[in-house]
């Protein structure tokens, strides 16, 4: 493998552009629910060490995403980039795992030198065998993986949709059974935004959220696949829940309120208030999460 800094040797080099972690307790979220699914749309094993992912062209400029099972090299490439340091990921081909066609994820970048990224010839000897190409989701489309990465979104900007939300906000609660009319929305936070936050009544009454919460609360006597519960650090000493399930996704802070994402309400970003209920299940939930090392 080489940097992008490098001069294109031959077809066979790989430029590398990004990597991220498949590991329980950090995958991308468009894979899947969990990790175990993460690694099933990748054909890969749920091993418990996880894999990295490194995403790059080869010298014909042709998208490759390289599986490793050097998970900390992988990490330590990816913190040292978050730092703004050149970091030179090279990975031992003892390693590599496998190398998949394509890209899971959408990336703004190329290696310079090459052709422009774009998907690999089948190879003629696999005989119609090769797996297809990886593709990111279509974001013009509302769907499972779009309602995950708006989760995720709103995870990363947390203050600005928080912002949103204010003394007048009716709540979904998790002990909320009854519905109650009404319904409205306010407009995103940022051009990033996935959707719009729900206020006034809508989430209160809303079906889906309840089963979320009923479905969240039921991981707590059976723990669900191993990354389904992900909790991250949060200021002042809270933790940052991600959590999913068939057809939704609640993003939360442990000392805060929670936000419900469903498959069946494109777009729309659905909140839930602490009362007596939501503390102790997001305590609960934090306790069964799998946690960066």
């Amino acid at each position: 493998m080489a940097g992008t800094d490098e001069a294109v040797a031959d077809d066979d080099a790989l430029f590398v552009l990004t990597a991220v972690l498949l590991t329980p307790a950090q995958f991308p979220s468009v894979l899947g629910d969990d990790y175990v699914a993460a690694c099933g749309a990748l054909g890969l094993e749920p091993y418990a060490e996880g894999y990295g992912l490194v995403l790059g062209q080869d010298g014909g400029g042709a998208r490759w995403t390289v599986v490793v099972d050097d998970v900390s090299l992988v990490a330590v490439a990816i913190a040292s980039w978050d730092c703004g340091m050149e970091y030179d990921l090279s990975p031992d081909d003892r390693s590599v795992v496998c190398a998949l066609p394509g890209w899971p994820l959408a990336l703004a970048v190329a290696a310079p030198g090459v052709p422009a990224p774009h998907d690999p010839l089948p190879d003629p000897e696999a005989e119609g065998t090769d797996p297809a190409p990886l593709a990111p989701p279509d974001t013009e489309t509302w769907g499972a993986a779009q309602r995950r990465l708006g989760a995720d979104e709103i995870a990363l900007q947390w203050a600005a949709w928080r912002e949103q939300i204010d003394d007048d906000t009716t709540f979904s609660r998790p002990d909320d059974k009854a519905p109650v009319n009404g319904e409205a929305s306010t407009e995103q936070p940022s051009e990033g935004g996935q959707g719009d936050a729900a206020e006034g009544n809508g989430s209160r009454q809303h079906p889906g959220v309840r089963r979320a919460l009923a479905e969240a609360l039921a991981y707590v006597t059976t723990p669900p696949p191993p990354g389904r519960i992900r909790s991250a650090f949060a200021p002042g000493g809270a933790r940052m829940l991600r959590v999913d399930g068939p057809g939704w996704s609640l993003v939360a802070r442990t000392d805060d309120i929670a936000f419900v994402l469903l498959d069946e309400e494109p777009g729309e970003v659905l909140p839930v208030g602490r009362g007596p209920e939501l503390p102790g299940l997001l305590k609960s939930l934090d306790e069964l999460a799998v946690r960066p090392a």
